[in-house]
């Protein structure tokens, strides 16, 4: 079987259909995945998808092939990747700890692709090209796995409401982008006591409104005008597939995750003092310095939602949090990144404010950029980094290479790094005063052309 080797990226497969993804690609993933899995003594796989077009073929495709290894397969139908990964995490007693969703995550509508958790781990790297090479030498075992449905919502309903308690009602703004959790999200928040308005409830795999991806500020504007209008508490936006969450204040404040981080770790710390958190290389030098004026540990990692669920196993770590938005309670839940959840503890917490948009306008701030991109061509982006971190210099900074070359400074950070998914540089700078972004941002912008002369500055990726 001949694949796209472009499909297999860092935390999962995502190519575009019908070019690189196809049905017959989601057979012999679900062939190769199935041997894994069976392997590893599961019985069964659960199967999610979202709300794009091209989900239900390549679902139903993915089905066979796992079927075909002798593998029970678990159905959930359309549903958020979060829910897929509930399932995986709460049915132990049937033999399945694993799960893959359908998703395109924030890609363009033509894409499509596979997240996956393999014997209760997000796979990644090494995994995912273990199941590449497994497909090309279609080296699977044969046999006859049964197909059962299963709708989880109200059980994965009762168990959000059954933990988290709001002090009293909040009035909310709920955009779902046309993206899958528009079918369960607003709901749940409902059962929770709070008044819900939508907007984009309706899952549209076209996403005819504007894109499913609340890291980008243009996406948030329906939501921040629906919440002045309303005079509602405050707006929460959803990404495509469900794990990643946008928050806008009653004046239209965007906080960004690194700031939400914050709030959570303080919560998390009140019930485990000296907790290690876990945020990745992208965030605000401020969360640090608030995750130890609450009494926790300060753990800084690598990004990739997958490579920080494994740090939060392996550190045994109560919470965790990205800059794109993956937040991740180990405390109360089970370790993954779920936005609905994620909206549900933001909730609790600002339920017992006078003023919610208050308590989420004090967190600690800084002169920042957004994620900048440069593009690169493939390949290019490893490169770049690898000649950065043998010819930069910073005087005066701090230098961490975890992931790419982030240097903090006593007054802010300036971060290049590869990205993961796309062959892009991603960039982030941060400053305590506005010159001190300037002086930052333009010694990191000097030493990259230093070594790619032609980078260009453009807008946001993951």
């Amino acid at each position: 079987m001949q694949v796209a080797a472009s499909i297999f990226k860092a935390y999962d497969i995502r190519g575009i259909v019908g070019q690189t993804l196809s049905e017959p690609v989601a057979e012999h993933l679900g062939r190769a995945f199935g041997t894994e899995a069976l392997k590893l003594g599961e019985k069964a796989v659960a199967i999610g998808r979202d709300g794009r077009v091209s989900g239900p073929s390549l679902s139903a495709a993915l089905i066979k092939g796992l079927r075909s290894t002798g593998i029970n397969v678990i159905d959930l139908g359309a549903v958020t990747t979060p829910m897929l990964y509930y399932v995986a995490a709460t049915r132990g007693d049937q033999g399945c700890h694993s799960g893959i969703q359908v998703t395109g995550s924030h890609n363009p509508k033509d894409y499509n692709g596979f997240k996956m958790v393999l014997a209760g781990r997000a796979i990644y790297g090494d995994d995912i090209q273990g199941l590449r090479k497994r497909i090309e030498a279609e080296d699977y075992t044969q046999g006859e796995g049964s197909l059962a449905q299963l709708d989880v919502l109200a059980e994965y309903t009762q168990r959000i409401v059954g933990d988290a308690k709001l002090a009293r009602p909040l009035k909310i703004v709920v955009d779902s982008g046309n993206g899958i959790p528009g079918a369960s999200a607003p709901g749940i928040l409902r059962a929770l006591g709070c008044e819900v308005t939508e907007l984009f409830s309706e899952v549209d795999g076209d996403f005819p409104n504007h894109h499913p991806d609340p890291s980008k500020p243009e996406n948030l504007q329906d939501l921040i005008k629906a919440v002045k209008e309303q005079g509602a508490d405050l707006g929460l936006a959803f990404d495509g597939d469900g794990d990643r969450l946008g928050v806008v204040t009653k004046e239209g404040n965007n906080i960004f995750p690194d700031r939400q981080i914050m709030l959570f770790a303080r919560d998390v710390l009140s019930r485990v003092p000296g907790g290690k958190i876990i945020f990745d290389v992208k965030c605000s030098q401020q969360l640090a310095i608030a995750i130890r004026e609450a009494g926790g540990e300060p753990v800084m990692y690598k990004t990739g939602h997958s490579l920080v669920k494994a740090k939060l196993k392996e550190t045994g770590a109560p919470f965790a949090g990205e800059m794109s938005g993956h937040i991740f309670f180990a405390e109360r839940w089970y370790g993954f990144d779920d936005a609905t959840y994620t909206a549900a503890r933001l909730l609790e917490i600002l339920s017992k404010a006078a003023d919610p948009s208050a308590v989420l306008n004090a967190l600690p701030t800084s002169h920042s950029t957004p994620e900048l991109n440069v593009p690169c061509a493939e390949g290019e982006h490893h490169e770049v980094i690898e000649k950065l971190r043998q010819t930069a210099k910073f005087e005066g900074a701090q230098l961490t290479t975890i992931d790419g070359l982030r240097a903090d400074y006593d007054d802010g950070f300036g971060l290049v790094r590869a990205s993961n998914t796309t062959p892009v540089l991603v960039l982030r700078f941060e400053g305590h005063t506005p010159q001190a972004l300037e002086r930052i941002q333009k010694q990191f912008m000097a030493a990259i052309h230093a070594v790619k002369p032609d980078a260009q500055v453009g807008g946001a990726a993951h």
